[in-house]
């Protein structure tokens, strides 16, 4: 984790494979004169978040995670994330109903839908018993699974 959070400070880091979508957003981020609060890691989550991990400081140090990935990793992301959030932090999952295919007879899910369909089933349903969160699903767009970290 770079060495510029501070008390008082936030820090947001940001993770994606494709640079390009922070480059859109950089010019309001510099308007906001926030650039130097944004660490923008480029690469593919799984090993961003394994070298996140790798420091012990940041165990428990993010307030607030927000995951819009693969879906077939959430499952993996999860396990990461709850290592890096708070007690009482949250943790936003998008798209967790997947085009409203989780609620759909398999036989009827598109065939480009089904690999995410099964996979965010999953992860739903490990959700559902996960003693670790509190969770909430905001039926907005293809839906937001809001976690609350309790232990």
């Amino acid at each position: 984790m770079p060495s510029r959070r501070c008390i008082g400070d936030k820090l947001i880091v940001a993770i994606d494979v494709n640079r390009e979508f922070y480059e859109i957003g950089k010019p309001v981020i510099r308007k906001a004169q926030v650039e130097h609060k944004i660490n923008f890691i480029e690469s593919e989550a799984i090993p961003a978040l394994d070298k996140l991990l790798e420091d012990p400081n940041n165990e428990g140090s993010f307030d607030y995670v927000f995951v819009d990935a693969d879906k077939i990793n959430y499952l993996n992301y999860h396990e990461k994330v709850m290592k890096l959030v708070k007690v009482n932090g949250i943790i936003v999952y998008d798209n967790t109903l997947w085009y409203g295919s989780v609620v759909k007879s398999e036989d009827s899910v598109p065939e480009t839908l089904k690999e995410g369909r099964s996979s965010v089933l999953k992860f739903n349903k490990s959700h559902a018993s996960d003693s670790r969160v509190k969770i909430f699903m905001a039926p907005l767009g293809e839906g937001l699974t809001i976690c609350m970290r309790v232990c």
